[in-house]
């Protein structure tokens, strides 16, 4: 489990594509000052396991499903991207609850500066949009932020410098492709009380919870 709390930006130094032998190798340095083979790393908000670590180097094998389904399969030498390391238990929740399961990507469609801060919009499918509340919570390339807007083929964050400079949003252009998931609470509460083949919240659904 990850909070969405970016501890630094890594730098892509090899990209293996080849059938069942697909890797990603990144430069490091924080995330590995204790890292040990098996461990859980999130690149851009995708939970990988370190297979391989050489000095500042680690290695994670990736199924070709994540290349295609995920922005990871565009990365290339020289790519940065934001790392984080699973959630100690004696670590302080910052974020939210991130699994590092991305839901879909979506596609950066607006940047404009606000005083300090920096509002980005992003388009997204409906089977994301439906998870995404003004105020909520979601996970951008791995990162915790909050939504500030949403509309019904897209929303917006706004961030403050500091996240943008100790993350690669700063580095992003509208266009981009990033990786989305949503917050996890939001899909279980869906499962337990929507009924099977029932899609969405009815009068008949709040009648027989009580709520009218």
């Amino acid at each position: 489990m990850f909070t969405g709390i970016v501890e630094e930006i890594g730098t892509v130094c090899e990209v293996k594509r080849n059938g069942n032998n697909s890797y990603i190798r990144i430069i490091a340095e924080k995330v590995l000052s204790d890292v040990h083979i098996g461990d859980s790393i999130a690149v851009n908000g995708v939970c990988l396991t370190v297979t391989r670590h050489d000095g500042n180097v680690f290695q994670a094998d990736v199924m070709n499903e994540t290349l295609n389904r995920s922005s990871l399969g565009s990365l290339r030498n020289s790519s940065k991207v934001n790392l984080e390391r699973a959630m100690s238990a004696q670590g302080r929740f910052g974020g939210h609850i991130v699994s590092g399961h991305i839901d879909g990507t979506g596609k950066i469609t607006d940047i404009k500066n606000d005083g300090i801060a920096i509002w980005y919009t992003i388009s997204a499918k409906p089977e994301i949009m439906r998870y995404i509340v003004e105020k909520g919570s979601v996970a951008i390339d791995g990162i915790s932020l909050t939504v500030a807007r949403v509309t019904e083929n897209n929303f917006s964050v706004s961030i403050i410098p500091h996240t943008a400079e100790q993350t690669i949003l700063s580095l992003k252009k509208i266009g981009d492709i990033v990786n989305l998931e949503n917050d996890i609470i939001a899909k279980y509460v869906e499962k337990l009380i929507v009924p099977p083949k029932k899609k969405g919240v009815t009068l008949e659904l709040l009648a027989q919870t009580g709520f009218i």
